[in-house]
């Protein structure tokens, strides 16, 4: 099977609500239409990259092709795993999880979107709680960082709610005009103080080389 030579497509996150798993083919096409009916409203843009102003039908390709793109450039020293996240068995949303060298600097980056008739639901909460597990416990990582726009207000809520602190700004250039970015940052001790979201972990162990954890 697939998932002997790439064991990271049996790796496995839930929650109460949720499970987060790399998708199969026909779940990465659920996930590229839930992108294409809305992520945000059209006078916000919460990426750097601003994919989400393409027509529906760009957008779904720019899903699959960034979706295969990470796993084709992947290296232990330098990776970013995309979990599609799924609630009642149906998609909500992305959940994304990287980090450079991560052995010897011990500090992973999170991502995220929600479809929009999927937030106000606190789902955006639970699966980056659920990213902060696999790499506080699983990946015995010592610090998280995140990042978000000035007037993106709920993520920043999550973040604050998860603990996180400032960690500075950045003046960044968005759909030609200035934006700037609030750094955020989490330590191993903020993050034990504000968990609060019970997650489990599956088939974590035979990963582990993938991400650069081999020698731990």
């Amino acid at each position: 099977m697939l998932a002997d030579h790439f064991p990271l497509l049996g790796l496995r996150l839930t929650t109460p609500r949720l499970e987060l798993r790399l998708p199969s083919p026909d779940d990465l096409g659920a996930l590229a239409d839930l992108a294409a009916c809305g992520v945000h409203d059209a006078d916000a843009m919460p990426f750097i990259v601003p994919w989400t102003d393409q027509a529906p039908a760009e957008v779904v390709l720019s899903v699959v092709q960034h979706h295969w793109r990470q796993l084709g450039n992947w290296t232990p020293h330098d990776w970013s795993l995309d979990f599609t996240v799924f609630t009642g068995g149906g998609v909500v949303g992305q959940q994304s999880i990287s980090a450079r060298d991560l052995a010897i600097n011990r500090e992973v980056s999170t991502g995220c979107w929600v479809g929009q008739r999927h937030q106000r639901q606190g789902i955006g909460t639970e699966m980056r709680a659920a990213a902060l597990h696999l790499a506080f416990v699983g990946l015995h990582a010592d610090e998280a960082i995140s990042a978000a726009f000035d007037d993106n207000l709920a993520s920043r809520a999550v973040s604050r709610k998860l603990g996180y602190q400032p960690d500075g700004v950045h003046r960044r250039a968005v759909r030609g005009r200035l934006t700037v970015e609030h750094r955020l940052r989490l330590s191993r001790a903020r993050w034990e103080q504000h968990r609060t979201v019970p997650v489990r972990m599956e088939r974590l162990a035979p990963c582990l080389p993938l991400l650069g954890l081999d020698d731990r």
